[in-house]
């Protein structure tokens, strides 16, 4: 069996606020996890969780993916943007125009995201998130289409997007320029194996597609450690 996108991880100084941050703002539930970590869970069983995992590492420099979210209509937006304010979001300038209608802003740890105006035809029935969008070449794209068995729904420009076959939340890279990548990133993949799969056929499927494998394929807990094709790194764990 494939592996599949279990969570979307962050790297966090402060793992417990930022939870309460997104848990807020998504309006999803939270739970605690093993080694300080928490995560938000996805209010039905087709989205993917997001972890907050301990670290002492602090953020440099703009992360390579951010979120997109989406709103209903104008007033939607304005109270999102409110929201996460009043929960400990700030409003940051990356270069937007206003006539571009989303509005940037950062969460309590410094991670970028987006609200985005109602009526965005891209990101229509995706849910909340609308997005995940990526600083990333058509090649990575190409690639996390066929590890996660995900059809490409953009493909232009050397632009792409994936979505699950369920919908939800789109996967987008956005194509050259694409900055140099400096340090760990702060966010990444974890992809979990059905119970029962062929670990190693996985492990070796992904490094066929163009995956590296960073550590042994199976450390003391239960998980790969890999970079994709733009050197991102990414974790596959075996679920028990």
């Amino acid at each position: 069996m494939t592996s599949q996108l279990f969570a979307i991880c962050f790297n966090a100084t402060r793992p417990s606020e930022l939870a309460r941050f997104w848990s807020g703002v998504l309006r999803w539930e939270s739970a605690d996890g093993p080694g300080g970590d928490v995560a938000v869970l996805p209010p039905d069983a087709t989205g993917f969780r997001i972890r907050f995992l301990p670290s002492q590492e602090p953020k440099t420099g703009r992360n390579r993916a951010h979120f997109d979210l989406t709103s209903t209509s104008p007033e939607d937006q304005q109270q999102r943007v409110a929201r996460a304010l009043e929960l400990g979001g700030k409003h940051i300038d990356v270069g937007q125009l206003p006539e571009e209608g989303h509005v940037v802003l950062a969460d309590p740890d410094g991670n970028e995201f987006c609200v985005i105006p109602a009526g965005n035809k891209f990101l229509a029935d995706t849910g909340v998130i609308g997005a995940l969008a990526c600083d990333g070449t058509q090649e990575v794209g190409y690639f996390w289409s066929k590890a996660l068995r995900w059809p490409l729904v953009w493909d232009q420009d050397q632009e792409t997007a994936i979505q699950s076959p369920s919908g939800g939340t789109k996967i987008t890279w956005g194509g050259p320029p694409v900055a140099p990548k400096t340090g760990r990133n702060r966010l990444f993949f974890e992809l979990a194996l059905p119970a029962g799969s062929d670990w190693q056929a996985e492990i070796d499927r992904l490094v066929s597609l163009g995956a590296t494998l960073t550590e042994p394929a199976e450390g003391d807990d239960g998980q790969a450690l890999m970079l994709d094709p733009d050197g991102n790194e990414f974790s596959v764990r075996r679920d028990r």
